[in-house]
Parts: C-alpha cells; sequence; structure tokens
C-alpha cells in the first residue's frame, strides 16, 4: 500500500504552519498505514526528523532554518537534487525513502506559495526565542 499522499500533504501543512500537535497526530496517522519495509522507515524518518528540526527553531544548522520557504526556484532545484538520491540505484532503500520524503517536501511546499511574509514569520519566531 502506497503512502497516502493527502496525509503527506496535510503533515507538511500543519508543519509549516508550526501546530505541531496536530502534525504529531498526522505523523502517528501515516506510521500506521506504512508497511513494514526499509523504504518506508526511511521515508517515516525523514518526517519524523523534519518534525523536530521544525520544532526546535534554535537550530541554525538545520536544514529547515536556513530553508527560504517563498523562494520556488530554490526549492525546485532541491526537489531536483532529493530526486536524483532518490533514484541512484546506489543507496540503499532506507536512503532512498528518506530522500523521496524530501523530495515530496520540497514538491509541496513549493506548491503552497509561500509569501516572504510566512518566512518573516519564522525569522521573528526564532528571534522571539
Amino acid at each position: 500500500m502506497p503512502i497516502p499522499q493527502a496525509l503527506v500533504t496535510r503533515y507538511f501543512q500543519l508543519l509549516i504552519n508550526r501546530q505541531f500537535t496536530e502534525a504529531a497526530r498526522e505523523l502517528e496517522r501515516l506510521k500506521q498505514k506504512m508497511q513494514k519495509t526499509e523504504w518506508n522507515r526511511g521515508y517515516f524518518r525523514a518526517l519524523y526528523g523534519m518534525y523536530l528540526s521544525r520544532k526546535n527553531i534554535d537550530d541554525s544548522y538545520a536544514f529547515f532554518s536556513k530553508l527560504d520557504l517563498s523562494d520556488t526556484e530554490v526549492l525546485h532545484n532541491y526537489r531536483r537534487e532529493f530526486l536524483d538520491h532518490m533514484r541512484n540505484g546506489l543507496h540503499a532503500d532506507f536512503d532512498r525513502g528518506y530522500f523521496s520524503a524530501w523530495a515530496d517536501c520540497m514538491r509541496i511546499l513549493s506548491r503552497m506559495n509561500l509569501s516572504s511574509s510566512q518566512s518573516n514569520l519564522d525569522a521573528g519566531a526564532e528571534k522571539a526565542k
């Protein structure tokens, strides 16, 4: 059974809007619907890592904190890079699932049309802490 993209999209929307309680619930729903494969385990680990990274606004080294959510060209470039890693047969299934989750994230973020005001909200939240 493939991973339901509606749940994944909802998860990313909640994550970007910093609604962590609901995002954790969606993540648990996704986990319950996933089959126990290495690919799915990598996919889930990436989703969980995104959750932890987004929740911790103090981590200036995290990929999410450096990402400009309003720059669709950069998001598309990252998506292409993640897809290249996903398609690389030298990577294990776990790794390919991991990169697939990041590619899905970039695809969904680029379609959300986040304005620069959303990025400014994130920066304001970082400065507030």
